[in-house]
């Protein structure tokens, strides 16, 4: 297999977003998108006594993108201006489509208020095509035990398949542009050897720990790697127990028009989707 080379590294940027501090390694200056995702959002992990929540995002619309949350520990409820309520725990995966647009809220679930406990997850945002952003709004509560597993190295690695095809195997995502999105986690001394397809363009995120890119320089956790599309994949050898994201997807190749909670190809379709969320074209959000 020939392996990728690297094309940019960034370091998370730390930010305070409510209770919480988010680590941001997408976007940067120097890395405005890796088309089609275009944010990543590592939040915590936060550890708080009963009662507290460390994340507590209230109702807030979205339009023209979906947005991910992969959460590692803690408990989120879910709940939307569609009539969508979901329980997310340590594990869980949803994956909404805002479509059209979409109005919602994540905060602290009822055990997790009762309990206290760590909080800690990403939330990735993934572009929709033009065709596609005005679709009508979706929500995929996707469970742990739904998604399969793959283990390498005598059991050192083991990839989690949220979305795509990947040596046979089949995520339970349901995504309008070709996407795979694999959580791995290492223990020390863990080897795989990543498979891509060439035209996708790939990221990797690490959470924590220090992996060894190619048997060559090693990263340490808070890092993103964005890669050449000048390979087959990629190799990682986990100098330490590590974790990560690892992201690829086929490039949309559109203009992209944002501004905060809307991403359209416009500034005509930004005005737009701002004036359809102010007359409650975007449905009406009841706690």
């Amino acid at each position: 297999m020939k392996n990728r080379t690297v094309a940019n590294i960034t370091q998370s940027e730390h930010l305070s977003m409510g209770n919480t501090e988010v680590k941001q390694p997408l976007p940067t200056m120097r890395v405005e998108q890796v088309d089609p995702f275009l944010l990543l959002h590592h939040f915590g992990p936060t550890t708080v006594e009963p009662g507290g929540d460390p994340l507590d995002v209230g109702p807030h619309p979205h339009r023209g993108f979906e947005p991910v949350t992969f959460l590692y520990s803690g408990g989120i409820r879910h709940k939307d201006s569609r009539g969508n309520e979901g329980i997310l725990r340590g594990g869980d995966v949803q994956w909404m489509t805002a479509g059209r647009g979409i109005i919602h809220s994540e905060r602290a679930s009822r055990e997790f208020l009762e309990k206290g406990g760590t909080m800690e997850g990403i939330q990735l945002w993934v572009n929709l095509p033009q065709k596609d952003k005005m679709a009508q709004p979706n929500y995929q509560d996707i469970k742990s035990a739904g998604i399969p597993e793959l283990t390498e190295s005598e059991g050192k690695a083991r990839l989690r398949l949220v979305a795509g095809q990947y040596k046979g195997h089949k995520g339970p995502a349901r995504t309008f542009t070709s996407i795979l999105a694999l959580q791995a986690e290492f223990g020390s001394g863990g080897y795989v050897e990543i498979e891509l397809p060439e035209h996708f363009n790939a990221l990797l995120y690490i959470l924590n720990g220090e992996l060894q890119l190619n048997e060559n320089f090693s990263y340490q956790g808070e890092t993103m790697i964005h890669f050449k599309n000048d390979g087959e994949g990629f190799s990682l050898r986990a100098r330490a127990d590590s974790r990560a994201l690892i992201l690829a997807g086929a490039p949309i190749g559109e203009p992209v028009a944002q501004w905060g909670p809307y991403v359209m190809n416009s500034q005509t379709e930004i005005m737009e989707a701002m004036r359809d969320y102010q007359m409650g074209k975007m449905g009406v959000y009841i706690d």
